[in-house]
C-alpha cells in the first residue's frame, strides 16, 4: 500500500471516529432538559458543526501559510477535541451505570449534567496545565567503568516540542530558560519537534539556533517529522540549519568511553516507506565496555536494546498520556508510557515531553524534560 493510500485509510478511520463522537456526545447533550428548547438545540448543533471542523481548518490555514488564522482555528479546535474527548469519557460512565439511561430514569439527567459540568472543569484545569512551563525530571545513573572524564556528564533530553503554527517562540525561550538553568553539557532532541508543517518551523529557526549546549545538540526523527508536509527531507534541511546533529542509525562518541546512538522512529519510517529502524547496526563498532545512551523517540525494542548492552534508553512520543485518562488507552501499546523504569542493567526513561499535541491541555500528566547525569561506581 502507497503511503497516500496509507494516509486516505488513517484519516478516513480518524474522521470516522470523530463523527461517532460527535453524535454520541450530541445525543447526550440534547437529552438534558437545559437543551430543550429549540433555540438551545439550534446552539448545540451550531457549536458542534463549527468544533468539528475547526482543528482541520486550521491545519489547512498552516499549509497555506496563514499562520494567525492557522493559530485561532487549530488553538480552539484543539481545546475542542480536548473537551470532546472529556465529555465521551463522562458520558461512557454515567452510561455504564444507567445502563444507556434505561435504569436509574430519575437520576439520569442530574448524572448527565454532572457529566459536563465535570467535563468543562477538566478542560479548564487542563488548559492551566498546557500554560505551565515543563518541569525538570532529574535521573542520576551509576554506570560501572565510566571513564572519569565522564563523571558527572548532564544531559538534558527534550522530547515532543510540536512546533508549527500552533507552538512556537514562546515554547523555545521555556526551553532555553530550563538550559541555562540546568546548564547541561549535552542536549538531546528526541523526536517530533516539528508537528506537521515543516515551513512554520522554519520561522522559528533564529531561536532553535540559540539552543546550544557545549558538547552539541543531538536529535532523532520520531514520526510527525516523517508526517509533516515535505516528510523527514524537510525536516532533516530544518533540524540541520538550526544547528542540531541528526543521528539515524548511528552513533557517536560525545565524552570519553560513552556514546550517544540513535535510531530514527520506526512506525514513521515503516508507514512512510522509508529505511526503518536498525539497532545492532547502530551499535556497530561502539568498543566493548563503553556507556552507551540510546535516543529513540517511541518506546519499544527494550529487551533488544538491553541485549546489545544498551546502558539508558531515552524515549518520549506518549506524552504521558496529555490528557486523563487517555493515558488508559496509551497503557495498551505502551505499556510504560512515563517516567523512569529498569530492565535488567538498563534504564529506561520515556519523557511525558515539553510539548502538546492537538488539544493545548495537560491533565494529571505535567510536561517535562528529563535532566540525566552520569556517574561513576566505585
Amino acid at each position: 500500500m502507497s503511503a497516500t493510500a496509507r494516509f486516505a485509510v488513517f484519516l478516513t478511520i480518524v474522521l470516522t471516529i470523530w463523527l461517532a463522537e460527535h453524535l454520541y456526545v450530541g445525543s447526550r447533550l440534547l437529552s438534558l432538559p437545559v437543551f430543550s428548547q429549540g433555540w438551545a438545540r439550534r446552539g448545540v448543533f451550531a457549536v458542534m458543526v463549527v468544533g468539528f471542523f475547526a482543528y482541520f481548518a486550521g491545519r489547512s490555514a498552516s499549509a497555506k501559510g496563514w499562520y494567525g488564522a492557522a493559530w485561532v482555528f487549530e488553538y480552539g479546535g484543539g481545546l475542542w477535541i480536548g473537551t470532546v474527548f472529556l465529555l465521551v469519557a463522562g458520558f461512557i460512565v454515567v452510561d455504564c451505570v444507567t445502563l444507556g439511561g434505561y435504569v436509574l430514569k430519575p437520576w439520569v439527567p442530574g448524572l448527565r449534567s454532572a457529566a459536563v459540568v465535570l467535563a468543562l472543569a477538566g478542560t479548564l484545569a487542563g488548559w492551566i496545565g498546557g500554560l505551565v512551563v515543563p518541569r525538570v525530571v532529574q535521573v542520576e545513573l551509576p554506570l560501572p567503568g565510566l571513564a572519569e572524564a565522564a563523571d558527572g556528564l548532564r544531559i538534558l533530553q527534550v522530547s515532543d516540542l510540536h512546533l508549527g503554527a500552533m507552538a512556537g517562540r514562546r515554547r523555545i525561550d521555556q526551553i532555553r530558560a530550563l538550559i541555562d538553568e540546568t546548564r547541561p553539557e549535552i542536549v538531546v532532541v528526541t523526536g517530533d519537534l516539528v508537528d506537521g508543517d515543516v515551513a512554520a518551523v522554519r520561522r522559528l529557526l533564529p531561536e532553535l539556533r540559540q539552543i546550544q549546549a557545549p558538547g552539541g545538540v543531538f536529535a532523532v526523527l520520531g514520526n510527525h517529522e516523517y508526517y509533516g508536509r515535505g516528510g523527514p527531507e524537510a525536516s532533516r534541511v530544518v533540524l540541520a540549519d538550526a544547528g542540531f546533529e541528526l543521528l539515524e542509525n548511528r552513533n557517536i562518541e560525545v565524552a570519553p568511553g560513552v556514546f550517544l546512538a540513535a535510531v530514527p522512529d520506526d512506525r514513521g519510517a515503516s508507514q512512510t516507506g522509508h529505511p526503518r529502524a536498525d539497532l545492532p547496526a547502530t551499535l556497530d563498532g561502539v568498543p566493548q565496555g563503553a556507556s552507551i545512551v540510546l535516543l529513540q523517540h517511541s518506546p519499544g525494542d527494550e529487551e533488544l536494546a538491553n541485549q546489545l548492552g544498551v546502558d539508558l534508553m531515552l524515549n518520549g512520543h506518549t506524552h504521558g498520556g496529555q490528557i486523563w485518562p487517555f493515558n488508559l488507552l496509551v497503557a495498551g501499546p505502551y505499556p510504560h508510557y512515563a517516567g523512569v523504569r529498569r530492565i535488567g542493567p538498563m534504564v529506561q526513561v520515556v519523557s511525558r515531553g515539553a510539548g502538546l499535541w492537538g488539544p493545548p491541555m495537560r491533565l494529571f500528566a505535567p510536561a517535562d524534560v528529563v535532566l540525566v547525569t552520569l556517574t561513576g561506581v566505585e
